[in-house]
């Protein structure tokens, strides 16, 4: 009987990820405000033995197609169970199979996948969720990161008189309020608050010329982060002709990559902080 629910537990865990309802499952062994994400079940017999959740954080373990480490970023958990005493632990194989069956079946992906850890992407209800998977001890315990993408909310948008006052001070701005999903270099309709005020600052001095500078922190290839900014600096200021009627040859466009960092990449606010584009006076 156990074997017989171990085999079928990945169907009961793709009903899940096709479900609509949210209602979060916990279990009297559960460490203190310990539950189940609402996207998957847990293997049965298996209780939390570690929990944690932030509203946002950065998570730069998470594979790329080719093994490398890059940064995803929004809705963190961080989930750990472990097998209750006296119960027969799935192995390995078992865990990761339950996992990537349960995403592939619902068309979610596998981005990268090991011996003991599978990396997987859901796209669901306009969300993109990035799941890590780690069996360990055997199958004795599996732990799972959840990430779901979102940009942080920024509170306070730079207007244009800030940022010519920052131009004149010192020739440069930095603006956080422009954003991107992970990997891409489309710009997000949250970043219209700012993009408003770069029109609006340019309108009100007409010989202003900028360089629009992309930057990245020092996660992933150096050359690929450089393309990356570069696309995305692009990207901005075809935004501003195209949108909101800016002259094209009043702006340029640079990729910066992870060359002109702001402070340090060894921490996730550092990061954060370097992930950014920049107006720079001509």
């Amino acid at each position: 009987m156990k074997t017989k629910r171990m085999q079928t537990v990945f169907l009961i865990l793709a009903g899940l990820l096709l479900a609509t309802s949210s209602v979060f499952a916990s279990d009297p062994q559960d460490v203190k405000g310990g539950k189940d994400h609402p996207l998957f079940n847990r293997i049965p017999d298996y209780k939390i033995e570690a929990y944690e959740e932030r509203e946002f954080e950065v998570y730069d373990k998470f594979a790329d197609s080719k093994g490398s480490n890059t940064s995803v970023e929004g809705h963190y958990y961080f989930i750990g169970y472990y097998v209750k005493k006296g119960e027969k632990a799935a192995t390995e194989a078992q865990v990761l199979r339950n996992f990537t069956h349960a995403v592939t079946s619902i068309g979610g992906s596998v981005t990268y996948q090991t011996r003991t850890d599978a990396y997987l992407k859901i796209a669901k209800d306009n969300r993109v969720t990035w799941v890590r998977v780690r069996a360990k001890n055997r199958g004795e315990g599996y732990q799972l990161w959840i990430i779901e993408e979102a940009a942080m909310k920024q509170d306070i948008v730079a207007d244009a008189k800030s940022m010519a006052q920052d131009l004149s001070a010192t020739g440069r701005v930095a603006l956080y309020g422009i954003y991107f999903d992970f990997d891409k270099s489309e710009v997000k309709s949250e970043s219209d608050l700012t993009l408003k005020e770069i029109a609006k600052l340019l309108s009100q001095d007409p010989k202003l010329k900028l360089y629009v500078v992309g930057h990245t922190d020092s996660v992933g290839d150096f050359n690929y982060n450089l393309k990356l900014s570069q696309a995305r600096a692009d990207a901005v200021v075809k935004t501003l002709v195209s949108k909101y009627g800016t002259e094209g040859s009043r702006l340029k466009a640079f990729g910066a990559g992870p060359a002109a960092p702001v402070t340090t990449n060894d921490t996730e606010e550092g990061k954060a902080k370097n992930r950014r584009v920049e107006l720079v006076k001509q």
